[in-house]
């Protein structure tokens, strides 16, 4: 990169975010002050305030220069407007300007060295989250399908929530679940399912054995890590699309129950029997149950992780799903979420506690012939 096409990164940057500019803005402050003040008021000590700020937002070598910048001027005041007894008041400051500018220099260049280290951080997350949350097909079979994920914290890309869809030999199956835990060993044991998912959705004849077959490689993958980590857990929903019936088939491992939109109508699609969450099947010594449900085209079913349901406002109050999707006018997959994500956010405030994730689906006329195309999440 050449030396013009730095200056005009950087003037962009300016454009974009003017609070860079604060440094400099209060230079030229103290300045303006100190030189219309009585000069035994000692304004110019204040500039030792813009190099400290600098090293918030500057780069080390312009955090120097500013606080050269500071020196330069102190000096040129002192010489002009500063009297004779004055002079060691100046030779203080210009010596804790010159200590101030060193640390601050200091500063900033960890403060750089921080923000690279953040900077791979978040590529790996984005990469984790690609392989994890790949984006979805718009359309797989009889299915417009989307997803939405929304992450708690402002930075974060991936968490423990997880989803996938496959058109495989027995019909569109898809997963929607939530690990227990947070951090990256959450992001692994979801990765370990998913992985599962993707490969086991082809083979397995029905979900029950599917919902087993995952249960036993959670099982065996939490057995190689150490500690708390034994405690990991997943709620999860698979649900099976046939291509050649208007129905749809879900084991609801512990999860939320998803929510069918009929004919303007909403209700929950709660379980007939207790399935267990992945890798507590064992434990808990119950079978996987499959509930058949109709699902004729203009249907759509969404599933949720529980950081919907978890949203709380203000006073504390839980999201009413139910009732907020009874409000909804959405007629594809795409616009029913982000009528889900437009209440989110209004009824939280922005502020979400829990990561979040969706999967919408609607039946079609349409038959399976032509190939699917991908999507964006």
């Amino acid at each position: 990169m050449n030396r013009s096409s730095r200056l005009w990164r950087r003037a962009d940057i300016l454009w974009e975010e003017p609070m860079l500019l604060a440094p400099l803005a209060l230079t030229a402050v103290v300045t303006v002050v100190a030189v219309l003040t009585p000069s035994h008021l000692y304004f110019s000590r204040f500039l030792v305030v813009a190099p400290a700020l600098a090293a918030s937002m500057w780069p080390v070598v312009e955090t120097v220069a500013l606080g050269l910048l500071a020196l330069a001027i102190d000096v040129l005041i002192a010489v002009t407007i500063g009297q004779p007894e004055e002079s060691h008041t100046h030779l203080f400051t210009i010596a804790v300007i010159a200590g101030v500018t060193v640390a601050a220099a200091s500063a900033s260049h960890v403060r750089q060295q921080r923000e690279e280290t953040l900077a791979q951080v978040r590529s790996v997350a984005e990469t984790t989250q690609k392989v994890l949350l790949r984006p979805m097909p718009h359309r797989l079979g009889r299915l417009d399908i989307d997803a939405l994920y929304l992450a708690a914290a402002a930075q974060a890309h991936v968490g423990g929530d997880f989803y996938e869809a496959l058109e495989t030999p027995h019909g569109v199956r898809l997963i929607i679940g939530d690990v227990r835990g947070k951090g990256l060993p959450a992001v692994g044991v979801a990765s370990a399912i998913v992985g599962c998912f993707r490969e086991a959705a082809y083979d397995e004849p029905d979900l029950a054995r599917l919902a087993r077959r995952l249960d036993v490689s959670m099982n065996r993958y939490t057995t190689l890590l150490f500690g708390d980590d034994l405690e990991y857990f997943a709620t999860a929903l698979l649900a099976e699309f046939p291509d050649n019936g208007s129905v749809v088939e879900i084991v609801n491992c512990g999860h939320p129950s998803p929510l069918l939109l009929r004919a303007g109508a909403v209700r929950e699609v709660t379980p007939t029997a207790p399935s267990p969450p992945i890798n507590m099947g064992a434990l808990l010594g119950q079978e996987y149950h499959i509930d058949p449900l109709p699902f004729a085209a203009g249907d759509q079913l969404l599933l949720y992780t529980d950081g919907v349901t978890e949203t709380r406002d203000h006073t504390g109050a839980f999201f009413p799903l139910t009732q907020h999707a009874g409000q909804w006018d959405a007629d594809s997959p795409s616009r029913l979420l982000e009528q889900l994500h437009r209440d989110l956010v209004h009824y939280s405030h922005g502020r979400l506690d829990d990561d979040i994730a969706a999967v919408a689906v609607r039946a079609t006329d349409d038959r399976p012939g032509g190939p699917s195309s991908p999507g964006r999440r």
